[in-house]
């Protein structure tokens, strides 16, 4: 990896989760957005994959999702040389 250089990047993230959206098949939606430097990145929203029985549940699959795509652009921002 390459030694970070330059400015300092702020990273904002907004997670949400409906349970039981779909009346139909009882799937949950999930969705985030990803902020650098105030500026979106990444836009996600799409439906789970698995039937959760709680909105607990529905909202932990959306935030496990969402730091899989912050972890996934800090390695990419850390190639770069980004701090």
């Amino acid at each position: 990896m390459p030694k970070p250089r330059g400015r300092i990047v702020e990273t904002t993230t907004f997670v949400d989760a409906s349970h039981a959206a779909n009346k139909v098949t009882q799937r949950s939606h999930s969705g985030y957005i990803l902020f650098v430097n105030r500026a979106p990145v990444i836009w996600y929203s799409r439906r789970q994959n698995t039937v959760e029985s709680s909105s607990i549940s529905a909202e932990f699959i959306a935030m496990k999702t969402c730091i899989e795509a912050i972890q996934a652009l800090r390695y990419k921002l850390r190639i770069f040389g980004v701090p």
